[in-house]
């Protein structure tokens, strides 16, 4: 339990820190805005970009477990979106978000601080793949059937309109930038290489630090329902898939299973109220971010013990 412990509390500590310096004025959330920005401009796209020109083409482009972290996403999300609308009565845009939160996790922010703790470089890589599939599949997938919820007719304004935000994602411009480094066995600059190392390196305490700031002024309201069906979701549902399409999968080693079922136990994106407010579920996303954030703590310990039990965690 220590040995879990060891892994879990400091990566929540932080969370921790961030909200409390949130909650006593030391950050204001234009502050805490300004460090996501940075994370997401410059740290992140970094720390993607390292991992991916680092590695060969084929070490990168690992297609098996691609296409185990894409079933097991769009499996959930397709239970979330039939449990929503079908047993539950939600309409197509309700249903299409709610299915998106329980299907696409906090990969950046949560997902990849835990992970490197417990499988170090790999972690970086199965970030990049895991934010191909969320990125490109998921998240478009999912505002798309939003949007068709509300038969406003845009569809295709709406394509257009992702496309356009993916083609300018500061993470998918450095997934490209890195697999063309890759493909062409580049080699940078000694200045570049150190710049691009410092920057990643900021990523997992900068990040950690934003979402507990994040986290201050959030209300949990909304219905109970919606918060029972993302957060038992994610935090349950989708590690169980996970684990079972990259176990069940030929050519995923146990290492990368590991990595890809601790992304899997993040809560959902920081940014999932945001989205959702376009079709009036900010109260809503806000609850269900809010308690599966505090929730995660105990779910990643739990996964954690379990991986430990059965011998997966690496040392």
């Amino acid at each position: 339990m220590l040995a879990v412990l060891s892994i879990t509390a400091p990566i929540f500590i932080i969370i921790g820190l961030g909200f409390l310096s949130a909650r006593i004025g030391l950050v204001n959330r234009e502050q805490a805005r300004g460090m996501g920005t940075f994370v997401i401009h410059f740290a992140l796209p970094s720390l993607v970009f390292k991992a991916l020109a680092e590695r060969s083409l084929g070490e990168v482009l690992n297609w098996p477990y691609l296409a185990a972290y894409a079933l097991a996403s769009l499996s959930l999300f397709g239970f979330g979106l039939l449990l929503a609308r079908r047993w539950r009565g939600q309409g197509l845009s309700s249903s299409a978000i709610l299915a998106m939160g329980m299907s696409v996790s906090n990969s950046a922010f949560i997902g990849y601080p835990i992970a490197v703790m417990v499988t170090g470089p790999t972690a970086a890589l199965a970030m990049a793949l895991g934010m191909l599939v969320e990125n490109l599949l998921m998240i478009p997938l999912a505002l798309a059937m939003a949007e068709a919820g509300q038969q406003q007719g845009r569809g295709l304004a709406v394509l257009r309109e992702t496309a356009s935000r993916l083609l300018r994602n500061p993470m998918i411009i450095a997934i490209v930038l890195g697999l063309a480094v890759s493909l062409l066995e580049l080699r940078l600059p000694v200045v570049a290489s150190r710049v691009i190392e410092m920057l990643a390196g900021a990523t997992a305490p900068v990040a950690l630090f934003v979402i507990g700031a994040a986290l201050n002024g959030l209300k949990v309201g909304g219905t109970a329902a919606d918060v029972a069906q993302t957060s038992i979701g994610k935090l349950l549902l989708h590690p169980l898939l996970m684990f079972a399409a990259l176990w069940l999968m030929p050519g995923v080693d146990s290492t990368l299973m590991v990595t890809g079922v601790l992304f899997a136990c993040a809560p959902m994106m920081s940014v999932f109220p945001i989205l959702g407010q376009r079709f009036g579920l900010e109260e809503r996303c806000a609850a269900a971010l809010v308690v599966c954030t505090v929730l995660a703590f105990f779910s990643v310990s739990v996964v954690l013990a379990l991986l430990r039990w059965q011998g997966l965690l690496p040392g």
